[in-house]
This record gives structure tokens, C-alpha cells and sequence, in this order.
């Protein structure tokens, strides 16, 4: 990514919010580096240089700031970037997955070459795939440490690192800072629960989000309460339960985790920003999407927090309405996820796994009210998820993902493309044959609902959402 550093400085001297987490300044003259909207006194130009990214700041040897906090900055949007293996890589990486297998195997399961990778995420990123896993481990932990009450040891092995003395020699080498020197006197236990805010670019179109989720909720596995969406978790053989609620501080989503997620966190919070969009960059997308945007500018496009429960709504929700299959997706629930206790009344299951309804007869499907049809498609798809856990990732090619999944028997394009908007968050996703588009647009014509689309690109995602809103 090539930056304009005196353009970049007036963003930094107007501390423009629009370009928060979309590059950070390091300022010689402290050996620290900064989000654009720090509001420590402004440095000199000559003593400025501006980097794509916090690992790229890291290289080059500065230290993250502790008044603005890096890691909070909210992430980039997965727009049109001229290289979609670049971002599909970001987002395995992001995942964690570099904490299980090696670089060489990532690129195995991408079906591309260790080097190929290698230069991909150096053109894209200016760092090496171990140095962006590096930065994202620290700044994570710099993230728990500041906001939790987590043991050291458990801040350590949630980031990702291997072992405490790993830990404590990297904050050292790279921050000149032992782990415990990040802890805020201002943290407390609070039960023992753990909070942590995930920033986002305003506007962000709360009541719009939730509403949108609270009408496909799985009963007993996801509730809304007092303007916070709260669900059960069971990540990495812990269950525990989440709250997601506006922060009252800055723009920010406060997420509040039982203490059994501890070690869990940095997965969890990686599915809230996906699952509330706090990647998107609203401004864009509504100069983009023009009159179309007007009446909500902060409108989202809703993610997944797991792939599968949303497969599973997608294949419920054909040819019914809405309300229909959420009462479907209640009993689905209830018939295959297990039974847990929370401290809210209206969390009491844990979403059935892929695992389990894999197994599942047809007939025991039929009960929850689905035809023997659909029964088979939900098995399908189960199958496909045990078999391939990766199933809804897109990688770089997301022509191919989508053909994947249109393999599966009871899978088309309907369902395909709200699985690339949702599962894949995928913003160029567009269900052209859904039956609340085409009255939206007054036109059942296909061909012409697509022509209109294309002024839409690279954002159709957002413009679906809009003439969905249109309809409420």
C-alpha cells in the first residue's frame, strides 16, 4: 500500500476519524506509533512516518502508543482490494491459524506455494506472515492485559504465544516493557467477568442491527435484552456467554465474556467484529451506494459468529417467511443443542454442532416441522461441515467458494449468495432472486435487477440490506 505522507499528515493534523486503522503515524522523535485521532499533541511533519498497518509501524521499530492503544482501532473492511489473496490470508491469519499449522501448510490449504504466499503477504501487508502474527499476538495481549483481570499466564497462552518465558522475552525485545507494566491500577474482577471494547468507524446503525438479528435468532441460544444481543459460546471444548452492548465511552461495542471464555477471548472477539460488521467503512459504502444510503447511512451488512448456524438458518428460511423459519430455527435448537445454565434466563442451549445433526436421520429432522427435503439438505450440509470445517471460507477465489457450496444437494443460488453476504462477509454479495429484493426494485427480471446492481459494486451486500429496510 503506497501512502501519500503529506496527505497523510493533514488526516493526522485533522485527526480525521475516517482514516482510523487504515494507517498509523510513527513519530521519530518518541519511537512510538499512533491511530491517526491520538489526541496527544500533534508532532512534527519531519518527525513523522506513516505505515498501512500496526505490524508495519512494529518493524519498524516503534512502540504502540498507550493513550490511543492501537489495538483498538477498528480493522479494515474486506473491500474491493486488488488482491483477494491477500485478504483472504489476513483473515486466516487474524484466525489464528498460524497458532496451529506452519506457513507452508497454511499455503498447502490455500492451494498456493510457500513462497507465492510469502510475497503475497509482503506486497500487500510490507511485513513477513510471521511478523504480522507477531504484532497481532502482542497487541492482543497488550489488549487483555489493559482490559481484563486474566492471569498473565493465561493472557500469554490466549495470544498465542507458546510458553510464558516467550511472552515475557517478546514484550521486552519489542516494547521495552515487561507484560505487567500494561495492567491498568482501574481494572477489576467484576465477578470475575471480562469486558473489552472492539472500536468501529461511525455511523454504526445499532437499533437497525439488532433488530435484523433479533427476527432470526435461535431461541435459548441467542437472546436481545435491553439493547445488548447476548448468546451462549462454546469455543475450544470452553462454553461460557457473551453480551455485546454500545459502548457509553467512545465508538465502540463493549463485550462482556463469562470467566470460563478467558482463554478464548481473542477467538471470540474475532467473531463479534465479524458478526456486527466492524470492519465496514459506512462512509464509502453510502457515497457508493448514493440515495440508496440516505435514510441509514450507518447500516451494516450482518455477519456470522459461526458459519454453520448460519447454513443452517439459510436452508430453514427457504421458501418461508422470515418468522416461519425463525420458529423453525427455535426448535432446531432445542432439539439439537445440548442444555446449559447461564446467568441469564434466556440462554439456555449451546448451538447444535455439525457434528451432531451430520448423524441425524431424516426423520428426526422432520419432527421439528422442516419437509423430508429440507431434513436432507440440513444433513448435507452438516456432512459437508464435519467433513470441511473450512467450507465457508472463502479464500481467494470466491467464484469457486460459492460453486463449492452450490455442489451440496439443496443448496442454490439464493441461499449460496446469503451465505457469501453473511458467512463469507463477503460486501459483493447480492441475492438477485430474493423475492424482498424484487419488490423492492418493483421488477421480477433478474437480468435487469442485476444490471441495476452494478452501480452498486463493490458493495451490492450493503445494497441488499437497504432494500430490505425499504420493506420494514
Amino acid at each position: 500500500m503506497q501512502l501519500d505522507q503529506e496527505s497523510c499528515y493533514q488526516a493526522l493534523v485533522s485527526r480525521d476519524a475516517r482514516f482510523d486503522g487504515l494507517m498509523f503515524v510513527g513519530v521519530s522523535s518518541t519511537g512510538i506509533y499512533c491511530r491517526l485521532i491520538c489526541n496527544s499533541r500533534r508532532p512534527l511533519r519531519r518527525n513523522c512516518s506513516f505505515y498501512p498497518n500496526a505490524a508495519a509501524a512494529e518493524q519498524a521499530g516503534y512502540r504502540p502508543c498507550l493513550r490511543c492503544r492501537p489495538e483498538l482501532a477498528p480493522g479494515n473492511a474486506l473491500v474491493d482490494s486488488h488482491n483477494r489473496l491477500a485478504v483472504a490470508l489476513g483473515r486466516r491469519i487474524e484466525d489464528g491459524v498460524l497458532n496451529e499449522i506452519s506457513v507452508p501448510e497454511l499455503a498447502a490449504e490455500m492451494g498456493i506455494s510457500d513462497r507465492h504466499l510469502r510475497r503475497v503477504i509482503q506486497d500487500e501487508f510490507g511485513v513477513s506472515p510471521n511478523k504480522l502474527l507477531e504484532t497481532q499476538r502482542l497487541l492482543t495481549a497488550k489488549l487483555l492485559l489493559t482490559d481484563t483481570t486474566l492471569p498473565v499466564i493465561d493472557v500469554a497462552f490466549a495470544s498465542g504465544f507458546a510458553s510464558l518465558r516467550r511472552f515475557n522475552d517478546a514484550f521486552k525485545t519489542k516494547y521495552r516493557l515487561s507484560p505487567t507494566g500494561f495492567r491498568r491500577s482501574t481494572a477489576s474482577a467484576d465477578s470475575g467477568r471480562f469486558a473489552c471494547e472492539l472500536a468501529y468507524r461511525p455511523p454504526l446503525d445499532w437499533d437497525a442491527m439488532l433488530e435484523f438479528l433479533s427476527k432470526r435468532l435461535y431461541e435459548g441460544v441467542e437472546a436481545i435484552r435491553d439493547s445488548s444481543y447476548l448468546r451462549t459460546v462454546s469455543l475450544g471444548g470452553r462454553t461460557g456467554w457473551i453480551r455485546v452492548r454500545p459502548s457509553t465511552r467512545r465508538h465502540a461495542l463493549t463485550v462482556e465474556l463469562a470467566p470460563e471464555l478467558g482463554r478464548a477471548i481473542p477467538a471470540v472477539l474475532t467473531r463479534v467484529r465479524r458478526l456486527f460488521d466492524l470492519g465496514a467503512e459506512p462512509q464509502r459504502i453510502a457515497q457508493r451506494l448514493g440515495k440508496l444510503a440516505v435514510r441509514e447511512p450507518g447500516l451494516r451488512l450482518p455477519g456470522a459468529f459461526d458459519g454453520f448456524e448460519v447454513a443452517v438458518r439459510a436452508v430453514l428460511g427457504q421458501q418461508i417467511s422470515v418468522k416461519a423459519a425463525t420458529t423453525l430455527a427455535g426448535r432446531f435448537a432445542a432439539a439439537f443443542g445440548d442444555p446449559v445454565t447461564m446467568p441469564f434466563p434466556e440462554l439456555r442451549l449451546l448451538m447444535p454442532t455439525a457434528q451432531r445433526v451430520a448423524t441425524a436421520t431424516p426423520a428426526a429432522l422432520a419432527k421439528i416441522g422442516v419437509t423430508s427435503a429440507r431434513a436432507r439438505t440440513l444433513i448435507n450440509v452438516a456432512r459437508a461441515m464435519a467433513a470441511n470445517p473450512n467450507l465457508l471460507d472463502p479464500g481467494a477465489d470466491v467464484g469457486a467458494a460459492l460453486s463449492r457450496i452450490k455442489e451440496i444437494p439443496g443448496i442454490g443460488e439464493w441461499t449460496a449468495q446469503y451465505l457469501a453476504m453473511r458467512a463469507f462477509a463477503w460486501p459483493d454479495a447480492f441475492p438477485a432472486t430474493d423475492l424482498g429484493i424484487r419488490k423492492a426494485l418493483g421488477t421480477d427480471d433478474e437480468h435487469k435487477i442485476l444490471a441495476r446492481a452494478e452501480a452498486w459494486r463493490p458493495w451490492r451486500g450493503y445494497a441488499a440490506m437497504h432494500l430490505w429496510r425499504t420493506l420494514t
